[in-house]
């Protein structure tokens, strides 16, 4: 009976045997008072050592699967699960008919489940996730034993809501060193963007509120907001951002409870919007009073001119500004940790939500980046990052206008370009035809408020392709345009 089991030399035989051994008790070939074989006789089936043996017995016996029973061995004590004998006890739930519009929605925005998927050997300009091999791994490495040998058990138990002390103080001096005054304000680290900014609109909006964004916008924050149930007002973009006089017409004429915008590296874009466009946007939402939440987004990545101040910094001593930080999109998206910076008061209310809902993000995964970050590995990270990053910008933008037929590349830098063809052209029928050929990317109407409006464009992310990738992956997607355009 015992000869079909397979050892993986990769992990505990005592543990496998332990398992294997569950499964013939789960699935009743091992009845309840059947004596298991000897650990020696065991042993010699599965060419192991008796102790090994001895330790899965032990183990199964402190699950409560077996009775070890001194001088006469391991009897199988628990009781086979049988069947439901009825058709009142074997109900089956229609789980389809029981969700809630909420969930449905869910599904329908879930871009993940809707766009064409990765299949390998195919080409992808879909993510636009940081290249994996930019990170230092030795620095994250020592970042988590030094730690660990300071702090050590501390880490692994709870922590506090609003985050991990030392983080807190960091990120502080890291936005007073972007200009942002801490005077007044507070932080709350959270499970990056995302989370940042579903707490937000918890706390701000109900459904039905209105909320002005850039148009298009990032495609994430589309999707919670519609999820809130908030009515989404999208403001057309300009070279140098966000349309000033239609903001203003759009706050003259209607109620608007919130605003929300991308000015360092747009998302999708790539726009940087300008010093004085920042004031003259600030300027109209804080005449209407309304708050503006700013995500950071790709912020630290600035390829070239002066420093650009978060809007955040213009506000002076106006409270109504709300910033979303993340390092996700520039470093080890897979720790998802975010931060909150707004009025002391804002992030107290928002500290208490958060507490309701998942306590706290990993102080292991504040620890190991507030390592990181303290030590300057970040900085040295961040100086090749740019480099690498800056290339393959500048090579995607000479190789889009030189291979794709269309009326406008957006982008000033960051992770990805964004593509512009003429109005007539279906963006999706682009797809469709460069995906028979191996060649993904993301279509732009997933970006905009009215996905009509953004039917002839598509972005490019660059971050984890190699220039020769973007050369062979561009021509299908040129050539795929000049199919279409030709009829």
């Amino acid at each position: 009976m015992f000869n079909d089991l397979k050892l993986d030399a990769h992990r505990p035989a005592y543990l496998q045997i332990r398992d294997y051994l569950k499964e013939l008790i789960f699935s009743g070939v091992l009845q309840s008072g059947v004596r298991l074989p000897a650990t020696r006789e065991l042993a010699a089936i599965l060419n192991v050592s008796r102790n090994t043996v001895t330790q899965a017995y032990q183990y199964l016996e402190d699950d409560g699967f077996v009775q070890i029973i001194q001088g006469q061995g391991a009897f199988v004590t628990m009781q086979t699960p049988q069947s439901p004998q009825s058709e009142k006890t074997g109900v089956l739930y229609d789980w389809e008919a029981m969700m809630t519009d909420y969930a449905r929605t869910a599904v329908d925005l879930d871009i993940e489940k809707k766009e064409l998927k990765w299949e390998k050997g195919y080409l992808s300009f879909k993510s636009i996730a940081p290249d994996p091999q930019l990170f230092e791994m030795d620095d994250v490495k020592r970042s988590f034993l030094n730690r660990v040998a300071v702090e050590g058990e501390k880490l692994l138990n709870y922590g506090y809501a609003q985050g991990y002390r030392y983080l807190l103080d960091y990120l502080k001096q890291y936005m007073k060193a972007k200009g942002v005054s801490p005077d007044g304000k507070d932080i709350l680290v959270t499970n990056g963007f995302t989370e940042g900014f579903n707490l937000v609109l918890s706390a701000l909006t109900r459904p039905g509120d209105r909320i002005i964004c850039e148009n298009p916008t990032h495609n994430t924050a589309l999707k919670i907001m519609r999820l809130a149930g908030l009515e989404i007002i999208g403001i057309p973009l300009q070279d140098d951002g966000m349309d000033v006089e239609e903001l203003r017409r759009v706050l003259a004429a209607q109620r608007v409870k919130l605003g929300y915008l991308i000015p360092s590296y747009h998302n999708p874009t790539g726009i940087v919007m300008s010093p004085e466009k920042r004031k003259a946007v600030l300027e109209q939402f804080q005449e209407y009073r309304v708050p503006v939440v700013e995500d950071g987004f790709n912020e630290e990545l600035r390829y070239s001119g002066a420093h650009v101040a978060p809007m955040m910094a213009l506000a002076d001593n106006a409270n109504g500004m709300i910033y979303l930080g993340s390092f996700s999109k520039i470093l080890f998206p897979g720790l998802r940790v975010g931060w909150i910076m707004a009025d002391a008061r804002l992030i107290s209310y928002l500290e208490s939500i958060k507490r309701s809902l998942n306590i706290h993000t990993s102080f292991l995964d504040q620890a190991i980046l507030y390592e990181y970050l303290h030590t300057g590995q970040f900085e040295k990270y961040l100086k090749k990052a740019r480099k690498v990053y800056r290339e393959r910008h500048q090579r995607a933008v000479e190789l889009a206008r030189q291979l794709i037929p269309c009326r406008k590349v957006w982008g000033e830098g960051g992770l990805h370009i964004f593509i512009e063809l003429e109005p007539s052209l279906d963006a999706r029928q682009v797809l469709a035809e460069a995906y028979r050929n191996q060649v993904l990317f993301m279509p732009g109407d997933i970006f905009f408020v009215n996905p009509s409006d953004g039917k002839h464009t598509f972005r490019l992310g660059i971050s984890r392709v190699t220039p020769d990738i973007m050369e062979k992956g561009f021509a299908v997607i040129g050539e795929a345009v000049r199919r279409i355009q030709s009829g």
